[in-house]
């Protein structure tokens, strides 16, 4: 079956740097588009950034453009987030998610992982 799980994460001070990963299994990885979205504190779900299925497509929210960085190695079927100058409106559960359908973007997910939580304080 489909597994998405994510790592990587912890608690970092403003400015600081994380890398997430999220190691996927149960479906052919590099066929599909490939998400990273996050859950604030009180807040709903946020797109964060996207990634096509070879990897030379990337797109970010603007709250983490410039900032963040998505990448993939779909011969280790992982996803990952390179995160730089945190801020503390980052703090937030970090998920990988997959979209519906193979090799188009539908900005529709079918699985997402457990997420791993980012915290960013002094």
């Amino acid at each position: 079956q489909v597994q998405l799980v994510e790592s990587g994460g912890g608690l970092v001070q403003p400015g600081g740097s994380l890398r997430l990963s999220c190691a996927a299994s149960g479906f052919t990885f590099n066929m599909y588009w490939m998400y990273w979205v996050r859950r604030a504190p009180g807040k709903g779900l946020e797109w964060v950034s996207v990634i096509n299925i070879g990897g030379g497509i990337t797109m970010y929210a603007d709250s983490v453009k410039g900032r963040f960085t998505i990448s993939r190695d779909n011969a280790k079927n992982t996803l990952y987030l390179q995160m730089n100058s945190l801020q503390s409106e980052d703090t937030a559960v970090y998920y990988c998610a997959k979209d519906k359908r193979p090799i188009v973007r539908t900005d529709d997910y079918d699985y997402w992982g457990q997420g791993t939580q980012v915290t960013v304080s002094s």
